[in-house]
């Protein structure tokens, strides 16, 4: 049996398939028109976010049994097609929580003490130690928009910082989601208006879906505090980008930091110009190297499960 990696892949996972008996096909860079036409020759395929399954390729995938995807969204994959086809889908949610995690603590480590700003300004040979004055994460109220696996270990780290920490979820978990959250020490926001209100730093941690589209919109916005920052490390289409450059702009919020943006790469946006409260890094949320490692491990252990059904 074959199958594609069709994305950049750490070699423990490709290590993995092969040592299961099945021909690997390394081609990290493949094209879309050409993954159109080769697709057909696949029981499975191995993707990250650059590969799109979309109906159109996925139309081609004849023999296809299993996408794989060495991350958490999905949104880059026709599920309903891959359905439709009896194509199963698999991912790694689990793989990385940890990771995730820590960059939207470093974020929001960034945008309280102003790190970015200032490290930027004393490389151009600037003094402005008076201008830097942050605040202290402790004590801070944080809110989180869903309780997945990623926002869990958030929360976790957070509250031994000492910091208080809310929930907002009623979307994929719904109750599960409330439980856990109260378990280990977090209390509950009854709407996300709720939550913007009260919390002087908001993260997201929601799938991209139609119910979740511009979550954070100009309407929203408006309820925060002056002194609150954003943070998304999610999916860029939760935020209404534009909505949020005006309320940056002109100070109706004091702070945000992407990591995910409606288009990717970023290149022409808006976003880039502003320089002063706004910190953008380009999607590195799983850039590590335990996560890279554990993504492509646990696909691979999964996959392979799931074909030895078919061999």
């Amino acid at each position: 049996m074959k199958i594609l990696i069709s994305d950049k892949l750490e070699e423990e996972g490709i290590k993995i398939f092969e040592d299961n008996g099945f021909e690997v096909s390394k081609k990290f860079t493949i094209t879309h028109d050409d993954l159109k036409k080769e697709i057909k020759d696949y029981d499975g395929i191995v993707i990250r976010s650059r590969t799109k399954l979309t109906s159109e390729v996925l139309d081609n995938a004849k023999n296809l049994k299993v996408i794989g995807r060495a991350g958490v969204g999905l949104d880059n994959v026709d599920r309903e097609k891959a359905a439709e086809m009896n194509i199963e889908v698999l991912n790694t949610p689990e793989a990385p929580a940890v990771s995730v995690a820590e960059l939207a603590l470093g974020l929001m480590l960034s945008l309280a003490r102003k790190i970015s700003h200032a490290d930027r300004t004393t490389h151009q040979g600037q003094w402005n130690k008076d201008q830097y004055l942050g605040y202290t994460l402790k004590g801070k109220k944080l809110g989180l928009i869903g309780f997945g696996n990623i926002a869990k270990h958030l929360a976790k780290i957070t509250l031994a910082m000492g910091m208080k920490v809310g929930v907002y979820s009623r979307f994929s978990k719904g109750k599960v989601a409330i439980d856990e959250a109260k378990e280990i020490g977090c209390f509950i926001y009854n709407s996300i208006e709720d939550l913007v209100k009260d919390a002087q730093i908001i993260s997201l941690h929601l799938p991209a879906t139609p119910q979740t589209e511009n979550i954070i919109n100009e309407d929203i916005i408006k309820l925060m505090k002056k002194d609150a920052i954003i943070i998304n490390t999610a999916r860029g289409n939760l935020i209404d980008e534009k909505a949020l450059l005006k309320a940056l702009e002109n100070k109706i919020i004091s702070g945000a930091a992407l990591d995910v943006y409606r288009e990717e790469p970023l290149k022409d946006s808006e976003l880039i110009k502003n320089t002063e409260n706004l910190i953008l890094t380009p999607h590195i949320g799983s850039q590590s190297i335990e996560n890279q490692i554990a993504a492509a491990t646990m696909i691979a252990e999964k996959m392979s499960e799931f074909l030895k059904n078919f061999k």
